[in-house]
């Protein structure tokens, strides 16, 4: 690909049309981090913050979220999603949790969008649930590490 496409040939932003692309099976994997104190995640891993559980709130925050990226980002589709995964790994030794969503479709268009948004929301609302006890947490490393299906195929992240 070399150039974007959500510009048509007068400069002008529009949404793509893809009615014309076929149907196929759609997957991305996206993942993030947010680093905190380590009081804070043995809170959120020993479940004893008084929010309650923490990383199953965030799992469907995020999982929400996919379902409403098109409200969201302004010329991204509305996509029929299938299934909508998050993983909420706590990593102790570096005080941090990953975070990786898992989003798939059959459609006309791909759902890397939907699986960032996901990552996104479901650290954000670690952070909004944890902010009283440390306003330090930073979410770094979203990004997206592989897609699958339509014209362009499969790409994967090199580690």
């Amino acid at each position: 690909m070399t150039q974007l496409t959500h510009f048509n040939e007068a400069g002008a932003a529009h949404m793509v049309d893809v009615g014309d692309k076929p149907s196929t099976p759609r997957t991305a994997v996206a993942e993030g981090y947010i680093e905190m104190r380590p009081e804070t995640l043995a809170m959120v891993m020993h479940g004893s913050h008084k929010k309650g559980d923490v990383l199953g709130i965030a799992r469907i925050a995020g999982i929400m979220a996919s379902k409403k990226t098109a409200e969201l980002i302004p010329l991204c589709h509305a996509v029929a999603l299938t299934h909508v995964s998050l993983d909420l790994e706590p990593q102790p030794e570096r005080h941090r949790v990953r975070c990786i969503a898992t989003v798939k479709t059959a459609g006309q268009t791909g759902v890397e969008m939907e699986a960032l948004t996901a990552v996104q929301v479901a650290l954000l609302t670690i952070y909004d649930m944890c902010k009283a006890v440390d306003r330090g947490m930073a979410m770094e490393s979203i990004r997206l590490l592989e897609k699958a299906g339509g014209k362009s195929g499969t790409w994967r992240r090199e580690t």
